[in-house]
């Protein structure tokens, strides 16, 4: 069934809607990138303005060339474990538009749903944000205590955030989010291995810039195939 519905998802992706999200999202994901590494460049100048003063050594006016050479480096460290969240989020955002993409090729018999409002896609794409960078942020902690078990534990939560996000913003499209949360959880461990498909090719460059579309598109199909179930 998980297999079935990913590989619908990719004979899809040449779909003129599926190909609008995957360069809208790769736009905001450049901006996102760019956004943060300017946001820490500022915050460097501002805490560098007045030149370091040390005993024995007097001014030190190289502080800042250091620090701003080095939060390069941290922003592409962050990024190596932040590219699952971020790039989910973003899908996340237009997540309705790939869905109704699927709906309308496989499904074409379903009554329309109404078009989620900006404001509430908004709001559900801060809170999956706020799950996910945070739930990653506190895994360094535990990869850190447990380096031998890091592979493992990152896709094996990764892989639990997505499949339990996307599921239940497809599903509420058509069931509404409570009934969406009880057949999220009456169907976990399918949901859950399905996210760890996603999960595990996000990590590549380049190619994690479709898999949230494809993940978007292979949830909508298992959606349907459980209802039906």
């Amino acid at each position: 069934m998980i297999f079935t519905a990913f590989f619908k998802a990719v004979a899809q992706l040449p779909d003129p809607r599926f190909q609008s999200v995957l360069w809208r999202g790769i736009g905001l994901t450049i901006a996102l990138l760019v956004g943060l590494y300017a946001g820490l460049l500022w915050l460097i100048a501002w805490l560098t303005a007045e030149p370091l003063t040390l005993p024995g050594v007097g001014e030190v006016t190289w502080l800042g060339d250091l620090l701003s050479w080095g939060s390069l480096g941290v922003v592409l460290l962050l990024s190596v474990f932040l590219m699952v969240p971020v790039a989910s989020v973003i899908t996340s955002l237009f997540l309705d538009e790939v869905a109704q993409a699927v709906e309308d090729k496989h499904f074409p018999a379903l009554a329309p749903v109404p078009p989620i409002e900006f404001s509430e896609g908004l709001r559900d794409t801060v809170s999956f944000l706020g799950v996910l960078v945070s739930a990653n942020l506190l895994a360094l902690v535990v990869y850190a205590i447990f380096p031998f078990a890091a592979f493992f534990i990152f896709y094996a939560l990764n892989g639990f955030l997505l499949g339990r996000e996307y599921f239940q913003l497809v599903a509420m499209r058509r069931v509404g989010r409570a009934a969406a949360k009880e057949m999220r959880q009456a169907h976990s461990g399918k949901i859950w291995v399905a996210g760890c498909l996603m999960a595990v090719p996000l990590s590549f460059p380049l190619i994690n810039l479709v898999i949230p579309i494809l993940g978007a598109a292979t949830f909508t199909h298992l959606y349907h195939s459980i209802s039906r179930d």
